[in-house]
């Protein structure tokens, strides 16, 4: 079992920074493949960011592709997710989530088994 808890959202002006963290509970933390998703008003749940469980290998979304950088310090048991040139279409609540399996490539929400509550983030034009 997996705990997840986000932070670091908030409202921030387009072309602007925000870092999320995801603090996990769990000694098996390390053994996880983390990934961040996003939701806007109306919309489905999306992909946004993956990392594996030994960081080695991540996979992006192509809106946020060159922009958001997702990491992981498993003696922290955090991931990140840096998120720069922040655009109005980034606006969301975004997600932490966990799965067991090792694949980066899982970009659908029904693959992930762990979520947090979620952060908002609101970027302004």
């Amino acid at each position: 079992q997996v705990q997840l808890v986000e932070s670091g959202g908030g409202l921030v002006q387009a072309g602007g920074s925000l870092r999320l963290s995801c603090a996990a509970s769990g000694r098996t933390f390390s053994s996880y493949t983390m990934g961040w998703f996003r939701q806007a008003p109306g919309k489905e749940r999306e992909f946004v960011a993956a990392i594996s469980w030994s960081g080695g290998s991540t996979n992006y979304a192509d809106s946020v592709k060159d922009r958001f950088t997702i990491s992981r310090d498993n003696a922290k048991n955090t991931v990140y997710l840096q998120m720069n040139s922040l655009k109005p279409e980034d606006t969301a609540v975004y997600y932490c989530t966990a799965r067991k399996g090792s694949s980066v490539r899982r970009q659908v929400a029904g693959d992930y088994d762990y979520w947090g509550q979620g952060t908002q983030v609101t970027v302004s034009s």
